[in-house]
């Protein structure tokens, strides 16, 4: 059997949790952007348990569907701050 972490996003389940480093990794992307998305409101929503902060891949999933329909100009542009 696999291990979850070896599984592609697309087989993830949507409750999975995922941290700062696993969405970097996904969106290929370096983790003060993540981070940086984080703090200015516009990235995935991120909530902590404990000391560490959480994403779901249900979430990561949503973050994705709408910056490509954004950028598609079917939904308005995420507001830039």
């Amino acid at each position: 059997m696999n291990n979850v972490q070896d599984l592609r996003f697309h087989e993830r389940h949507d409750d999975e949790l995922l941290t700062l480093d696993d969405v970097a990794a996904i969106l290929m992307t370096p983790v003060n952007t993540v981070r940086w998305w984080r703090q200015i409101g516009t990235g995935p929503e991120f909530f902590k348990i404990g000391r560490r902060l959480y994403t779901t891949v249900g979430d990561l999933r949503r973050f994705i569907r709408s910056q490509r329909l954004a950028s598609n100009g079917v939904l308005p542009k995420p507001k830039a701050v």
